[in-house]
This record gives C-alpha cells, structure tokens and sequence, in this order.
C-alpha cells in the first residue's frame, strides 16, 4: 500500500491567497515522506480536486488521506467534497461536483473547528490590542451557516475557540457570531452592555485576509466601538503545525510511520 495526502482548500483568484495555501502545505509536508498534493474546490484551473487525486494516483498512491483545509465542519463544502467522494451526506443537502474518479482508498479529514494552538493564534493576533484583559471581552466572528446541523457544527466550533482565546488571556469575557446568520452586530452590543466589560476586541476567523476580514465585518459592525486590527490565520505557522499534526497523525494511525 501506498500512502498520499491531498489538501483540499476553497480556493481564490487572487494569486497570493493561493500562495499563502501552498507554502502552509510545503512547510508542514516537510518531514512527511509521502506524496503530497495540494487541490482546490474551485477557481484554481489545473488545480482542481480531480487534478489533485490524478496526480496522487499517477505517483502511485493506493491509499489517500483528504484533509479539508477549512474552519468548520459547519460548511457545506466540506460536506460537499465529502459526499464527491461517496460519503453520506450530513443532511439532504445535495452538492453539485457529481463523484470524483479515483482508485485509492479514501479516508476523508476533518476541518479544523476547535483546537488550541488555533486558538493560541488567535489570542497572538489581537494580544496587541488588549490593555486590560479581566475588563475585556473578546468577540469571534466566522462565516458561518444558518442551516441545520451546518449552524450547529459552526456553533460549536467557534464557541470551543472563544472560550480557549478567553483562557489564554485572561480576558473577562468572550463570545462568538457568525455572519450567516447576521449575528455580529447584536453579539458585540450585548457584550458591551455587560457591567464588567469596557472594551470588546473582535476576532476573525478566516484562513487568510480578504473581501470577509477587510469590507463584511467592519461593515456589520458600522457605527460601534471595537477593537480590530482584521488579522487572518494565515500566514501564521499554526497552521503549518495544524496541518502538519493532521498529516502525521493519519500515517502514524494507519501504521505508514
């Protein structure tokens, strides 16, 4: 049996958006001697999930881990790739990529939902905003889903993250919001009404910098006092490690290390 990996991330027209992607997957890939192929959803021409897995398997793989390179398992992309690769689907959502063609036996990934050096992360980014932690409250906002059991999986995923952001820095408070549903706005008045809070500093989730972290989120916010700096994930190392641990640990289970 031949082991290979392919990282599945969304995808973007901007060219350094793709970069960033790229050089997390070869930093974390490194060490790891397998194959290791990184593919896109969509947008990237040549470099599409089908490209990827004809390129794994033309080096041989038998055996492919798929690692879904995005925040939540609350998305429907990640249930999407899934179901193309014959998984059953988390609801009757139906995506549209039809049944990938591949050979090697699949084992499909997890996103990346609730971990604590992403949470570490987090706090790195915004630690420079903070004056008085125990009189702040600290407000993460990620994409989201307003479906069944998709809401729920970004519910929780963000929760786990804020109360670890909130652990780290000691901070008096902490919540979550999701811009699908439009959550932002009512989540950080709330927070501000608190007796115990004086300032609120926002935190997006988001694998890298763009129209979500620079335009959605300021302008939902329009007209309310925050902190915010829109700093990204990427191109933070604890996404390599994420990545990285993801990897080993697939090929350390299965016995390939």
């Amino acid at each position: 049996m031949n082991p290979g990996i392919l990282v599945v991330s969304h995808g973007s027209r901007e060219e350094s958006w793709v970069n960033l992607i790229d050089e997390a997957v070869r930093q974390a890939s490194g060490s790891i001697h397998v194959p290791v192929v990184s593919a896109f959803l969509e947008i990237v021409g040549g470099r599409l999930i089908q490209d990827g897995i004809d390129e794994l398997e033309r080096q041989g793989v038998t055996d492919m881990f798929v690692l879904p390179l995005f925040v939540s398992s609350g998305s429907t992309h990640v249930d999407e790739i899934g179901q193309a690769f014959g998984l059953t689907p988390l609801t009757d959502f139906e995506g549209d990529l039809g049944l990938f063609r591949v050979e090697a036996n699949v084992h499909y990934g997890s996103p990346i939902d609730d971990d604590e050096d992403i949470a570490e992360m987090l706090y790195a980014h915004i630690s420079n905003l903070s004056t008085c932690p125990d009189r702040e409250a600290v407000l993460l906002i990620g994409h989201g889903n307003k479906e069944p059991v998709f809401h729920e999986r970004w519910q929780a995923g963000l929760s786990g993250l804020a109360e670890r952001v909130r652990r780290r820095g000691g901070f008096g408070g902490a919540d979550y919001a999701m811009l699908l549903p439009d959550q932002a706005a009512g989540k950080l008045e709330a927070l501000q009404g608190q007796d115990d809070v004086d300032d609120v500093l926002v935190v997006p989730v988001f694998l890298s910098q763009g129209y979500f972290t620079n335009k959605v989120i300021p302008a939902r916010l329009e007209g309310l006092a925050y902190r915010y700096n829109g700093r990204a994930m990427l191109p933070h190392p604890a996404i390599k490690r994420w990545l990285h641990g993801q990897m080993a640990g697939w090929l350390s289970r299965y016995g390939y290390c």
